[in-house]
């Protein structure tokens, strides 16, 4: 199982896939390496790397859960980054993902070809955050994963219209483990431990910092039409920070697209044409 350990000690899990210009794939807050299998059968061409965040999929919890934080994770990306000999990658960042990419931006803008944030921007929506901490650390209520999948699809119809129940299936499998008790996460549960006391901190970043700092790098955005993270007007403002952002709106999906849609093909390709 390939894995490297971080300089404070936590063992963290990633795949690494292909040849080509190296594509550091980083998931969303609660999800880990497996949500990019729907966009791997599109990156033949390229050297695809995806990581579990510490606390996430296969990697090591952190028993000091203040660690799950996007500063700690990204340097445990640069870290990931040295291990494997890449002086320079692009970043396909989901989400809490996007925000770590940011934060490389700011903190390691040499070490990034390019960036695609998928569904993420410098404001997250008070709707999509309230609807983030009504789950976040709690054990479904589905015993299977079949039973996920159809509790998936009816709470996520809204947003994705038309998304068939076996894609549902597989997300359910990626996001929960089969216990003899029912289904476990695979994740951390004390992340929302984290996020309720660093909320409570008041040191949250500044998020447009952090987003005006890709500026000269090839950035690219893919957004859920019916998000409710990223809302119209801030992708709006995001253009009017950056010129040179491309953007694209994937019609029927909400938080997060899938990354296998046409339109969110097309704006990768795009994005890593211009990778340096």
């Amino acid at each position: 199982m390939p894995e490297f350990m971080t300089t404070d000690g936590r063992r963290i899990y990633y795949e690494e896939t292909g040849t080509g210009t190296p594509l550091l794939c980083l998931a969303g807050l609660t999800r880990n390496s497996r949500d990019f299998s729907f966009f791997a059968p599109y990156a033949s061409d390229l050297r695809m790397i995806t990581m579990d965040y510490r606390g996430r999929g296969r990697s090591e919890y952190d028993p000091d859960y203040m660690n799950y934080n996007i500063f700690r994770e990204s340097h445990d990306a640069i870290e990931l980054l040295d291990v494997l000999g890449i002086q320079r990658a692009a970043i396909l960042g989901t989400s809490r993902g996007g925000l770590i990419a940011m934060t490389l931006a700011a903190s390691h803008p040499e070490r990034l070809a390019a960036v695609i944030l998928n569904d993420v921007g410098p404001v997250i929506e008070p709707t999509g955050i309230a609807k983030i901490m009504a789950y976040v650390g709690t054990r479904p209520a589905a015993k299977t994963h079949d039973e996920a999948a159809a509790a998936l699809k009816h709470v996520m119809e809204a947003q994705f219209p038309g998304v068939p129940l076996e894609t549902w299936r597989k997300q359910a499998e990626i996001q929960y483990e089969m216990r003899d008790d029912g289904l476990k996460l695979r994740y951390d549960p004390a992340l929302r431990k984290a996020l309720l006391e660093q909320a409570a901190s008041g040191t949250a970043p500044n998020l447009w910092i952090l987003f005006k700092a890709l500026r000269d790098i090839p950035t690219g955005v893919i957004r859920g039409a019916n998000s409710d993270i990223l809302g119209s007007n801030t992708l709006t403002e995001m253009h009017s920070c950056l010129p040179g952002l491309i953007s694209v709106e994937v019609p029927d999906r909400g938080h997060v697209p899938f990354l296998n849609e046409p339109q969110s093909l097309d704006l990768i390709q795009k994005v890593l044409k211009n990778a340096a």
